[in-house]
């Protein structure tokens, strides 16, 4: 299944002229997809930036698709969500929107989650964690979040870079070979996983959607996402 990944083979590698009257239209259309992702990411924000300014963030994001990709077609929505989602959390890295404090806290939460696992011998549920731990549902739900934007980002840099090799500088096999890896690294998933991904960046959904989807708690869906974004950035640093 294309989940959108092998949508960024097509990415002109100059900059394109425009009205800004042309500008301003395309920017319109797609000013829907800005507010999608931006409705996705406001929940990982805890707060840190409010949805105005993460829509103007990701207004810029998308105008700086629109002048690198060329005439939008079908496949420019894959591309765009990326340099829109990319654009926001590039902002949310530069505030440090995690405190010094809760970057402690994720880090002892981690280390304990390990020492349980390794005690178990076995990944532990989400009772087990809260318990052994002494956490609400709530923390464990936030330190889940704080833990997959982490995750998300260093995925997100990954594919930019794979967008930002012009397409039109490699051969059609090297193109083929590229378009390979992203869905050979699709193929590391197990199905659960799988769809995650699919809801998340293909159709876009929040975490809490996606929870309701799959009948889990959006710390569980937080779980699956992360493991499927580690797997995929392995697989792609390793091919």
């Amino acid at each position: 299944m294309d989940y959108g990944y092998a949508e960024l083979q097509s990415v002109e590698s100059v900059a394109v002229a425009r009205s800004p009257g042309e500008e301003q239209r395309h920017l319109l259309a797609y000013a829907p997809l800005v507010k999608r992702i931006v409705r996705q990411l406001s929940s990982q924000a805890g707060g840190a930036m409010d949805r105005e300014d993460m829509e103007q963030i990701g207004l810029m994001g998308l105008l700086e698709a629109l002048r690198r990709y060329g005439a939008p077609d079908e496949k420019f929505g894959a591309f765009a969500a990326l340099r829109v989602r990319g654009a926001i959390l590039d902002e949310l890295r530069r505030q440090d929107w995690r405190p010094r404090a809760v970057r402690q806290e994720s880090h002892r939460v981690r280390d304990a989650v390990r020492e349980l696992t390794r005690r178990l011998g076995r990944e532990p549920n989400e009772a087990e964690i809260t318990a052994a731990l002494g956490l609400s549902s709530e923390a464990w739900q936030a330190h889940q979040l704080n833990e997959n934007a982490e995750v998300m980002a260093s995925f997100d840099e990954l594919l930019h870079e794979l967008a930002n090799h012009p397409a039109d500088t490699l051969s059609p096999e090297a193109q083929l070979v590229r378009r390979r890896s992203l869905e050979q690294a699709l193929g590391q998933l197990n199905e659960r996983e799988q769809r995650v991904i699919q809801l998340y960046y293909e159709y876009e959904a929040n975490f809490k959607e996606i929870a309701a989807v799959l009948d889990l708690t959006e710390a569980r869906v937080c779980q699956i996402n992360k493991g499927a974004l580690k797997k995929m950035k392995a697989f792609l640093e390793s091919a």
